[in-house]
């Protein structure tokens, strides 16, 4: 009987996640196709060239060459991936190369992203905005560290050819999309039917027990310490479909989103996105503390914010109320 029910409730669990999920699964992907083809088309024009040699003057206050611009353009509008392919082709040295690593793991892929954060609450322009500014905090940082005769050596791909024709730029994007919308509709189902099941059997807890402190240090609530973990390890895309799952079922309130949303936006995918530029040689110290560090900061400085809130609000508040 025991046996029979342990079944039973594992598939109810699954069950009643799969609608759910896929419809999550499904209002990403449509989300993800046209804004990859836009920026394709936008490569491709060369648009995005000239606004970064717009941008030149501005990140040369920051200890970059100007052409840097097209690597921080090249992360916010796509992903981690183009930005190391874009460092390979302009043959930055490895100061230069650690500066933008650390910008673009904390402002890539803006559009998709914020876009997901604002399904679960936060203001897409609030989470674009905070990114850039931590993404040029982390720079002035950085800058201000690291030696300017700074040694190493990058591990960098072979730059690719661009496409010379509006076919060739369709038949790259179709190769990019179709997997990529399988892989993520394949994650989203997975991980929301895993949140459920695990929700059914109380596991949630017990995997979050061991972070409390972490949560606690960072000014995070342990309601968000299964998300967290989520975020950090697959990234904001699918760990923003699972907090839109628990907010809807009121695990997770808007007041805590907005926490958590605070600090992914910041620091985020610790494991694949560091992977990627620690693969091109880049140290993985540089990578992963001033992103952590500037989130703690962010969410305490949020935390702050709203207690001065409540503190002038009681002081307004009219005698007897």
């Amino acid at each position: 009987m025991m046996r029979n029910s342990f079944w039973d409730r594992l598939f109810r669990a699954a069950r009643s996640a799969w609608g759910p999920a896929w419809r999550t699964a499904l209002w990403v992907v449509r989300m993800v196709v046209p804004i990859t083809l836009g920026i394709a088309v936008l490569e491709y024009t060369g648009a995005i060239g000239w606004i970064s040699d717009r941008l030149a003057p501005l990140f040369s206050h920051f200890g970059l060459p100007g052409r840097s611009g097209l690597v921080f353009l090249s992360a916010a509008l796509s992903t981690n991936y183009s930005a190391v392919a874009v460092i390979a082709a302009l043959g930055l040295d490895y100061r230069s190369a650690t500066i933008l690593a650390v910008m673009a793991l904390i402002c890539h892929n803006l559009i998709i992203e914020s876009a997901v954060q604002r399904k679960t609450g936060a203001s897409a322009w609030g989470m674009t905005l905070l990114r850039i500014a931590a993404a040029f905090v982390a720079a002035a940082a950085l800058n201000a560290l690291l030696p300017a005769d700074m040694e190493g050596r990058l591990l960098l791909p072979a730059a690719s050819r661009a496409p010379e024709s509006w076919g060739e730029v369709l038949a790259t994007w179709v190769r990019m999309i179709v997997p990529l919308s399988l892989k993520m509709g394949a994650i989203i189902v997975t991980l929301n039917v895993l949140q459920n099941i695990l929700r059914e059997f109380r596991l949630i807890d017990a995997l979050s027990v061991p972070l409390r402190p972490l949560m606690s240090a960072a000014g995070l609530p342990r309601s968000t310490s299964f998300l967290w973990i989520i975020c950090n390890v697959v990234g904001i895309t699918y760990g923003g479909a699972a907090l839109v799952d628990e907010m809807q079922r009121g695990g997770v309130s808007r007041a805590d989103a907005r926490l958590l949303n605070t600090h992914v936006a910041i620091s985020h995918s610790l494991l694949e996105d560091t992977i990627v530029f620690a693969s091109a040689g880049i140290g993985l110290f540089w990578l992963l503390v001033p992103r952590l560090l500037l989130a703690v900061v962010a969410v305490w400085t949020l935390r702050g914010l709203r207690m001065l809130g409540r503190r002038r609000e009681g002081r307004t508040a009219p005698a007897g109320k």
